[in-house]
């Protein structure tokens, strides 16, 4: 479980990098003289240099109670984790999204049984309700279940800006900070290497702005940042751009 944000990362920017080229697709179709298209955003790199890859259960393992506050969501819109009455991070498994939502709900009292990473955050196991003893644990997918194929991979994805105070920092297993949740539940993922660039806005307090990829539903918003920096103050975070048709 604690490699899931990571990996999931990774996706987030192939998803990114999808969507950006099938916009340059659907544009040359369209329109020849078609204007430039948004940059595209390299894969990040799996670890920071030095860094061995994150180990399964590296992080201490806890039980606690909580209330959940709001759900989280990535970019690609499934609800991957939520915010606890007391401001705390917790973190699931993606696929597991559409049983969650329909387990618990904001308001409701749990029992999380799982890890804390390095960064302070629960990646969480088994979620109990309080009040139904219903349990909800990590599993893989079911068998037989096919990825999207590479050519519709970020086809959902919309362009999507953000502004606002940073509550909360997102890390990966190890502790290094991938992004930001903003006050009112707004999720900017970055790049660990990215987020490195930035250390007086990735910190609770600062007031940030972001443009990207992602998704806006009833849950909340998330967005993969292609631009990222002080409100009025962006900087492109990747310099390719979609080939011109």
């Amino acid at each position: 479980m604690q490699s899931t944000s990571t990996k999931q990362g990774q996706r987030n920017i192939a998803r990114v990098v999808s969507a950006i080229n099938l916009v340059a697709l659907l544009a040359a179709s369209a329109d020849c003289a078609a204007q430039p298209q948004p940059p595209v955003a390299p894969p990040p790199p799996v670890a920071a240099a030095g860094l061995p890859p994150p180990l399964a259960d590296d992080g201490t393992r806890v039980t606690t109670q909580a209330t959940v506050s709001r759900f989280l969501i990535n970019p690609d819109g499934d609800v991957d984790g939520f915010l606890t009455g007391d401001g705390a991070l917790v973190h699931f498994p993606p696929h597991m999204s559409a049983q969650l939502t329909s387990a618990i709900h904001p308001g409701d009292s749990v029992q999380i049984d799982g890890w804390r990473d390095a960064g302070g955050n629960l990646e969480a196991q088994r979620i109990t309700d309080a009040k139904s003893g219903r349990q909800l644990a990590d599993q893989p997918p079911l068998p037989g279940t096919q990825p999207l194929p590479r050519e519709l991979r970020g086809a959902g994805l919309s362009r999507l800006s953000a502004q606002g105070r940073v509550a909360h920092i997102t890390t990966g297993p190890r502790g290094e900070p991938d992004g930001v949740i903003l006050a009112d539940g707004t999720v900017i993922k970055l790049t660990p290497p990215v987020a490195q660039q930035f250390p007086a806005l990735v910190q609770a307090g600062a007031r940030v702005s972001a443009q990207g990829y992602g998704t806006r539903n009833r849950y909340g918003t998330a967005l993969q940042a292609t631009s990222f920096g002080a409100p009025g103050n962006l900087t492109r975070l990747y310099d390719r751009v979609a080939p011109s048709p």
